[in-house]
């Protein structure tokens, strides 16, 4: 903070986050007040704090609770058959569903600090006392028999405070500090806690979690992988069971299983960013309201909440099959050898430029030396040679100086710089465009000049509108013309992808090759990312590139990003480290607030400034000279990376220099809990990526403290600051000693895209050799100058995503809708009378205009199976919303009629059934048919009973909406992907793609409506039960669950892509080497452990 800002700070009261703590310290005060008097009670009475809490909430509740239930009651009744009513109560119930969350907070709120206290005692309880005695509940009973940290004797319950969590065992010793208890409520308000590592945000999360569990409405604590799920929730909770909630972990069962189905019932819910998504989507995608597993979106905590709503945010999660046209995996292939060809030729430019910029340089022309630099750069601008070259003294400003003359005015001198090449590269921007002589290159003898040339279909629609006159040539023309834009728009798109794969995207970098398969590598953690692919074809370009199996394409089901998820929650909170740097992206997307907590203990780490080189070589060998420096002096030392290549490269020079050392990355990641563990000793060299090992402490070994702390050294400078400080975060937890220092060099990708001109200018100016080097504080504040530009770019980025798949969430959140109210049924009634509303005035709007009464009426019959009760006089007289309405009520009508004699045909048998059978009948099979296509539904024998037969129909209908929304949805999602690919050629007509999608997915979208109504209306009105005797109507087997198994689990990677990202299909994901897990296990004649005398065989285990 500059001098000005901490003056202004200091007159103004503080800054922001110093006001927030002062905001919040009298709860704190109240906590604490509270905490005091409940040491005197005893484990009972703690205990029983939770059911006071539940008997307090209830009570605030009651009468808005009561409210609700009196219009359901009334909304359930069978004699209710006003829909328009129905509809009205429906509404009614919505509105005092959101004003039920608005009241539990305020509740909350009033138990807050009592509840904190509660907390925070239990935990000092735990710590304190190895064995903690209270009366025995079920719930004790229950964990008794697979768990060990609780026992029965006699009416007692027996809890220890050792267990394992994750394989490792564990002694409870944490009690909440004030600082502690300050970001829990920061937590419960709705807010990002940032707090420093080491301060444990797990312990944190107790308190919020404790609280809002009271309400019944579920908690979902979220996790970036599934090790920190599970080791989170078996590490807390014994604490959260001796105060009664029960706690579970979605990742430790099967998809669409009844056992992930209880996890989310239990009161906290552990489970992975990538979980709790696709269970979304797949609860959209079954065919029982049992088969669901996911309850209300009422909380949800993220933990690392950067790395979720951030990084990973805009990854689609995506549920696909195969696709119907299959698709043209082998493109790729067979363009390769024409990019090949485009490669070397584009490299024979590269080198004479090259040649010509440095004869021209040394021999004072600079003028013509920079036109052959700007000409290289654009040419391959990741070139060692040219890397190289721009690192000497004035030659980087000599590039910059020459292009910014010919991009001024929108890029208008641009061509004369392009002319001579044959692709040209963006590296800021991450994109590659052929150019004219490019094309003409990779265009083979006898092929069509054009063949890579994508038409302007706007000139040449309006040429077909001028010289054809035939309605049905014109039409064909068109389609010719749409056809010819597509497989070209595709055609190019595939070479550009190609042309990125080769020059943009480097092997041990960006990716890894593993068992034959491309695997994308986590910039921050160095982890592979399993089962992500990079999106827009790309990662098949890498795979043609690679030589390995190039993946088909696949079909879209269901998908979301990350950001509209967690946008669905009522309330949603974070804890990091590091959120300060993206707080108005959390703000702008999320409308979430960052508060920074104060350290437990004051930080004494030393930061120092930038070390900055002008070649990567000296940059190298100054880190490995500090390494010795560091090791001599008996201190461990954590060394940061941007990539597997670094790493490797630094580990060869360990290696040469005889220094012992461990390396995390991308490679060896299944080692990552072995490797933290002993990053802390004395004299250890740990070599990772910047953010490896997040979400555990490297804690200090013997003597460490003394000889100054663990030493962090990075490499490169990130483009993000935020994992900068991360990786500076690792060192002085807790108020211990360490330091941290980065080495930059001006052909770091950092320095050499953003960042460099100024200091190139200063090392310039003051002389500076190569292996000298420049550190000052004015070094350091330009480097991070360059982050916020590149933060500022990607921040950019994600909001142009997060518009495509607004788009999208808009429409899925109406389909998901209407797909809900259609498997509970409980609004279906009014979904249908809607569907044959909406028909009606479509079938009118359609014809009314053209007054084509013949049409209209063999369209009713078509679609409606009835005649109109509209004379052709009224049709042309009337208004259309008069005859909309005239239709409507006729159509009801006819389906009331229709439905009464379907019912009089099936319900005796459905009662005849009942009295012969009903003992052992649950469901039964009632045919259904329209005459061209058949299904079989299944009735419920009890519910047909009860309701007199209704339940037939409500069954016909629900499966008939089912599965026509997800036909016509499947279909949709098919169109919208095409849609988004076709979309990006729109550039090249300098027309905004985003405008064009928006526009085209509405009309889409409203055409699929109309089919979709069309088609639900026509099953309904036509269909009839084939049936004549009792017989006839089957019995049903046990319903099956939805079959998923030939669908796939994808996450695509949208970093390299700039605007849409079509689907791609991926391999099963695989699951991460774990420790063993060793849980109770108790003999089937062995006394059941949870104190009723009986056998297990009798008791806990009858189910086994």
């Amino acid at each position: 903070m500059s001098l000005i800002s901490n003056v202004l700070s200091k007159l103004f009261g503080g800054n922001k986050y110093e006001k927030d703590v002062k905001a919040i310290t009298p709860i704190i005060e109240q906590v604490k007040a509270a905490y005091a008097p409940l040491s005197a009670l005893s484990n009972d009475k703690l205990r029983n704090k939770t059911a006071e809490f539940k008997s307090r909430i209830a009570e605030h509740l009651k009468q808005i609770d009561a409210e609700i239930a009196a219009l359901r009651t009334e909304a359930d009744d069978p004699n209710l058959l006003d829909v328009d009513r129905k509809d009205d109560i429906y509404k009614d119930i919505d509105k005092l569903r959101k004003d039920r969350d608005k009241k539990i907070e305020e509740v909350l709120m009033m138990i807050l600090p009592e509840a904190f206290a509660v907390m925070k005692e239990t935990a000092r309880r735990f710590t304190e006392n190895d064995k903690i005695i209270s009366t025995a509940t079920a719930m004790d009973r229950d964990l008794s028999v697979n768990h060990d940290f609780v026992q029965i004797e006699g009416n007692n319950a027996i809890y220890s405070n050792e267990w394992t969590a994750a394989g490792v065992p564990i002694k409870w010793n944490m009690v909440h500090y004030d600082v502690q208890l300050i970001g829990g409520y920061v937590l419960h308000s709705g807010k990002i806690s940032e707090m420093a590592t080491g301060e444990g945000k797990t312990l944190v999360a107790t308190l919020p979690a404790y609280l809002n569990a009271l309400a019944g409405e579920g908690i979902h604590i979220v996790t970036v992988n599934n090790y920190l799920a599970r080791r989170d929730a078996e590490w807390n909770a014994p604490i959260f069971n001796f105060l009664g909630l029960r706690v579970d972990c979605i990742d430790l069962y099967q998809p669409n299983s009844t056992e992930r189905r209880n996890a989310y019932l239990a009161d906290i819910t552990y489970g992975t960013n990538n979980e709790f998504g696709f269970d979304y989507l797949r609860d959209n995608m079954v065919r029982s309201v049992e088969e669901k597993v996911q309850r209300k979106h009422h909380f949800a905590m993220v933990d690392e909440v950067d790395s979720v709503l951030i990084d990973d945010a805009r990854t689609p999660l995506i549920i696909s099959g195969p696709i119907p046209k299959g698709g043209d995996a082998e493109v790729y292939n067979q363009l390769k050898p024409r990019i090949h060809k485009l490669i070397e030729a584009q490299k024979k430019v590269f080198t004479q430029n090259l040649n010509d910029a440095k004869k021209m340089i040394e021999a004072g022309r600079n003028k013509e030396g920079g036109i052959h630099l700007v000409k290289a750069y654009r040419s391959l601008p990741k070139n060692n040679a040219l890397i190289k070259l721009l690192s000497e003294e004035g030659v980087r400003k000599l590039l910059m100086d020459t292009e910014g003359i010919y991009i001024a005015e929108h890029n208008k001198r641009m061509p004369e710089i392009d002319q001579d090449l044959y692709f040209v590269i963006d590296e800021k921007s991450n994109s590659v465009d052929l150019t004219d002589k490019g094309i003409e290159l990779i265009t083979e003898g006898g092929e069509d000049t054009n063949f890579f040339i994508i038409p302007d279909v706007g000139v040449q629609i309006a040429e077909i509108e001028r010289k054809i006159f035939d309605k049905e040539e014109k039409i064909a023309a068109k389609d010719k013309l749409m056809q010819d834009f597509a497989i070209k728009s595709d055609r190019i798109h595939s070479v550009q992808q190609l042309l990125k794969a080769y020059t943009l995207f480097e092997k041990d970098v960006e990716y890894v090759v593993m068992d034959s398969k491309v695997k994308i590598v986590d910039e921050q953690t160095g982890r592979i990312l399993e089962g992500r692919r990079y999106s827009d074809g790309l990662h098949q370009a890498i795979e043609a590139k690679e030589n390995v199996k190039v993946e088909a394409l696949t079909q879209t089901y269901a998908t979301i990003t990350l950001q509209n998820y967690f946008r669905m929650f009522h309330k949603l909170c974070g804890m990091t480290g590091t959120a300060e740097t993206e707080a108005g992206e959390f703000w702008d997307i999320y409308k979430l607030d960052v508060s920074a907590i104060p350290t437990n203990k004051p930080i004494v780490r030393k930061d120092l400034e930038d070390y900055v080189y002008k070649t990567r070589k000296e940059k190298y060998l100054a880190v490995i000279d500090r390494i010795q420096q560091l090791v001599k002096d008996g201190r461990p030392v954590l060394v940061g990376t941007t990539s597997v290549e670094v790493s490797e490269l630094l580990s060869r020079m360990l290696q040469l220099k005889g220094i012992k050392h461990s390396v995390l990355n991308a490679k060896q990641h299944q080692r990552e809990a072995e490797i933290v563990a002993e990053a802390g000793k004395a004299g250890s060299v740990t070599i990772a990526t910047n953010m490896a090992g997040r979400g555990t402490d490297i804690k200090l070994g013997i003597g460490v403290v003394d000889a100054g702390g663990l030493a962090i050294i990075g490499t490169e400078r990130h483009d993000s600051r935020r994992v900068d400080r991360q990786l500076r975060g690792r060192a002085g937890r807790q108020g211990d000693p360490g330091s941290s220092e980065f080495f930059v060099s001006l052909e770091d990708n950092l320095m050499r895209l953003f960042g460099s001109e100024r200091i190139a200018k200063v090392m310039d100016t003051m002389g500076y050799k190569e292996g000298e080097v420049i550190q000052h504080r004015m070094i350091t504040k330009s480097i991070e100058r360059a982050q916020k530009k590149v933060e500022e770019n990607n921040f950019g980025m994600r909001k142009r995503l997060l518009e495509y798949d607004d788009v999208m969430n808009n429409q899925r959140s109406l389909v998901y809708q209407k797909r809900n109210h259609a498997l509970s049924g409980e609004r279906l009634t009014i979904d249908l009378n809607n569907t044959i509303f909406d028909l009606c005035e479509e079938l009118v709007n359609t014809h009314h205009s053209a007054k084509d009464f013949e049409n209209f009426t063999l369209d009713v019959i078509r679609y409606f199976s009835m005649e109109p009760e509209i004379t052709q006089r009224d049709f042309e007289n009337q208004k259309p919303d008069v005859i909309t309405r005239n239709l409507y009520n006729n159509a009801l009508a006819y389906y009331k009629r229709k439905s009464q004699v379907l019912l009089n045909k099936v319900y005796p048998l459905v009662q005849d059934l009942h009295a012969s059978r009903g003992e052992t009948l649950e469901n039964v099979i009632v045919p259904f048919t329209d005459g061209r296509k058949g299904l079989n539904v299944m009735v419920n024998l009890t519910k047909a009973i009860e309701t007199n037969g209704l339940e037939v129909n409500y069954s016909i209908e629900r499966m008939i909406s089912l599965i026509v929304i997800d036909d016509h949805w499947k279909e949709h999602l098919r169109e919208m992907d095409d849609l988004k690919q076709s979309v990006q050629g729109a550039v090249y007509e300098q027309k905004d793609p985003l405008l064009i999608y928006k526009f085209e997915a509405f009309e889409m979208f409203k055409k699929m409506l109309v089919e979709l109504n069309k088609e639900i209306v026509s099953f309904l009105f036509k269909g009839y039960v084939p049936i004549r005797s009792a017989e006839e109507v089957r019995s049903a087997v046990p319903q099956k669950r939805t079959d998923m198994s030939q669908l796939k689990e994808t996450r695509e990677d949208a970093a390299a892509a700039t605007d849409g990202t079509p689907r791609t299909t991926a391999q099963p994901e695989r699951k991460p080497v774990e420790p063993i897990r060793v849980e109770k296990k108790v003999g089937r004649n062995d006394a059941c452990p949870c104190g009723s005398g009986k056998k297990y065989k009798n008791c806990h285990g009858k189910e086994e």
